[in-house]
């Protein structure tokens, strides 16, 4: 391939991606958690995050992440990453706090928040969407980012929507 080509290339994805870009940040600024029927609680479940995301131990990566769930009974539980020299020993701060709903005898998630350094906020990996998935088959999840030139950045997605074909474990009974 030429060089030229390679250019062109070059310059049709880099402005691809600055369309998604554009395209996703008008959605994630439409769809703020306060237009959200929950929005007292969501906004109660990003100050808890975000607070307890200055807890995160992230020597290796420097990508701190808070995360905060609710419950039926009313509780919230928080969580923060840690991270392991041996990078598999790792805990999602998303993991941490449902770690910390399970030890304190709650099973019923209903809502969580997820603070990122990001821009506009990242989704939770897909070990993290499988276990709330143990708990929860759908609930909101509140996605925000603090590293915007505009300000903290979030939108409210489904789990259901983050996880469509979720393993349940029927297939093991």
């Amino acid at each position: 391939m030429s060089a030229r080509k390679k250019a062109s290339g070059a310059k049709a994805r880099a402005g691809a991606k600055a369309t998604r870009a554009a395209k996703t940040r008008a959605k994630t600024r439409s769809a703020a958690p306060h237009h959200h029927p929950q929005a007292s609680l969501l906004d109660e479940l990003v100050q808890r995050a975000k607070a307890v995301r200055d807890n995160a131990h992230a020597p290796y990566s420097r990508y701190r992440v808070g995360a905060a769930i609710a419950t039926k009974s009313g509780r919230i539980f928080e969580g923060c990453n840690v991270e392991n020299a041996s990078f598999g020993a790792t805990i999602c701060a998303e993991r941490g706090a449902i770690l910390q709903m399970v030890a304190a005898g709650e099973r019923d998630p209903i809502a969580c928040a997820v603070v990122t350094g990001d821009d506009e906020g990242a989704s939770p990996c897909g070990i993290c969407r499988q276990v709330l998935s143990e708990f929860a088959k759908d609930m909101p999840v509140v996605l925000v980012g603090l590293g915007s030139r505009d300000g903290e950045i979030g939108h409210v997605v489904q789990l259901a929507d983050l996880l469509p074909m979720a393993f349940d474990g029927s297939s093991l009974r």
